[in-house]
Order: structure tokens, then sequence, then C-alpha cells
């Protein structure tokens, strides 16, 4: 890795960008920028809670603004939001100084996995594999015009993951 340049892993909430990238992270010595606790942090408030009170586009606007300062720092692995790539300039950003890698996974694999969470706003209340299949759908494009690289998450074990991304970077 490059280290003046960013690894940005996108996908889905639930297909695995935290836990990658706190392996990549510690494997290559980068610092860790964990996109959701670093806006949660500087806001003083939870993403359920700035959903709640100020709206989706304000918290988009303070992934936006985040997602700058990271462009422009360089030597991050970055978890990114899962609706990160919603906006042309986040992309434009992340492709300028870093490498961007979608992790894919299935609309059931997700859910399995954030079947009991409630700290995903836009799920709460939508907690089933058709919403998810129909929000992973509307995004799919948008992550695939952003990817460098894509990786198929389902079934594979985190050292398979995390070897895959180590060979994309290098």
């Amino acid at each position: 890795m490059e280290r003046n340049k960013n690894i940005f892993l996108i996908g889905f909430m639930g297909c695995g960008k935290s836990t990658m990238a706190r392996l990549l992270a510690e494997k290559t010595g980068a610092e860790l920028i964990e996109m959701d606790e670093t806006i949660e942090a500087e806001a003083g408030m939870s993403i359920n809670e700035i959903f709640e009170e100020y709206g989706e586009k304000h918290f988009r606007d303070l992934e936006s603004e985040l997602v700058r300062r990271i462009a422009e720092k360089g030597g991050a692995v970055v978890s990114c939001g899962g609706g990160a790539i919603l906006r042309p300039e986040n992309v434009e950003n992340m492709k300028k100084n870093g490498q961007v890698v979608y992790l894919s996974a299935e609309p059931e694999t997700i859910y399995k996995r954030v079947r009991h969470s409630t700290t995903r706003p836009l799920l709460n209340g939508n907690m089933n594999v058709e919403y998810i299949t129909a929000l992973m759908e509307e995004r799919l494009p948008r992550y695939l015009a952003a990817a460098d690289k894509i990786i198929i998450v389902d079934g594979k074990e985190k050292q398979d993951v995390l070897e895959e991304i180590l060979l994309t970077i290098c």
C-alpha cells in the first residue's frame, strides 16, 4: 500500500467494511478511519440521532466533508458508510487520493449480519430481505461505478477477503 494513498472500502451496510478495514490497517500499519464512528464523535451524537434531529441530507453533508478531509490527508484505510457513494463528489474525492474497493455481498448475507441491529436508520422498520434487496439494487450502479476493484465476500473467511484486498492494493 502506498503510504500517501488511501484505501476506501465501500459496500452496503453489513458487508464487512469495518471488520476488513480494521484487519487491513493492522496488517499494513495504516491509520484506520471508521467514517460513521468519526461522524458520531465529531457531531457528539449517534447516526440515528443525526437522522432523527437533522435528517439524512445533513448526515450526507457531514459524510461529504469527512471524505474531502480524508482525501486531502492520505495514508489511511477507510471504512465508508454504506451510502458514501451516493454523492458524486465523494467518489471523486476518494479516487483523487486512493483506491476504492467494493465489498459485495448477497442480500441474504446482509440480512443475516444486520437483522438484530438497531443502529441502521435506513433499515429501522424495514428489516427484511426484500427491502435490503431493493435498496442494494438501487445503489449497485453507484457501487460499481465507484469501484476500482470488486471483492465478493459471501461464504469467504475474513483472512481470504483480506488477502484479496492486499493483492488488489499492492
